[in-house]
């Protein structure tokens, strides 16, 4: 007897995912009825939504103001060079709906401030910080902690990552890096990043949000998870 929530091209669809015992068919009816948010589309955003677009998440909203650079290119793999200029959100919602037009994609072509922020992330479940510098981290912690939300807040320097879950009532980002300006990890544009750590923080970040949309494993709570590609390390610390 065929699954009346799920349809036939969805089954081939996500038959991968399905397939693993910890999402199964429920896990995936799950990711179809979730509404994530994602703040940024630069390296990390871009990465971690089309991972979710391909995954089967049904509801995702995307944010940035900034438009696409030449200099973005060597690490925000889904946009063109012929598209330097095109607003990032714009486009990589296209590249989202290409990938799995089921999704529902919605689009805001502003920076999210903390009115904002209030405003947007009551209609989501789940909110993925991809910005690139310490007061938006905070930012968007502070907001999901009075709106009762669980986020993903995510990190990248270099050749190094790291990327911890907060849920309400655990740790915090702002425990490991307090308030201040010269918490975390620099912008890219003052940092530097290669394209592969950006990469990996941002699957992890993606990982997180399948592990607690579907009930799979254990997600990074009160936990930060580090990379170092330069001396092949990864670390778990608990706090």
């Amino acid at each position: 007897m065929e699954d009346p929530n799920l349809s036939p091209e969805e089954k081939r669809r996500y038959s991968r995912q399905i397939a693993i015992g910890e999402i199964g068919v429920e896990g995936q009816m799950r990711l179809k009825d979730a509404k994530i948010f994602i703040v940024g589309c630069g390296a990390l955003g871009s990465m971690s939504a089309m991972q979710l677009a391909g995954a089967g998440v049904g509801n995702i909203g995307i944010s940035d103001f900034d438009k696409i650079d030449e200099s973005n290119l060597q690490r925000q793999f889904f946009f063109k060079t012929s598209e330097t200029g095109k607003s990032k959100a714009e486009v990589l919602h296209e590249r989202m709906t290409e990938l799995n037009p089921s999704c529902n994609v919605e689009v805001f072509n502003s920076l999210v401030d903390k009115n904002m922020a209030l405003k947007l992330f009551k209609g989501y479940d789940y909110i993925l910080d991809a910005t690139d510098n310490p007061a938006s981290k905070h930012m968007i912690e502070s907001v999901c902690e009075e709106l009762d939300k669980p986020c993903c807040i995510g990190g990248v320097s270099g050749f190094r990552g790291q990327v911890m879950t907060v849920f309400p009532g655990s740790h915090k980002f702002r425990d490991l890096f307090p308030d201040t300006d010269d918490g975390g990890f620099l912008p890219c544009s003052t940092g530097g990043v290669v394209g592969p750590a950006a990469a990996i923080c941002a699957s992890i970040q993606a990982s997180e949000v399948i592990k607690q949309i579907t009930g799979a494993g254990e997600c990074l709570v009160s936990k930060v998870i580090t990379f170092d590609l330069l001396e092949n390390r990864f670390s778990t610390l608990t706090f």
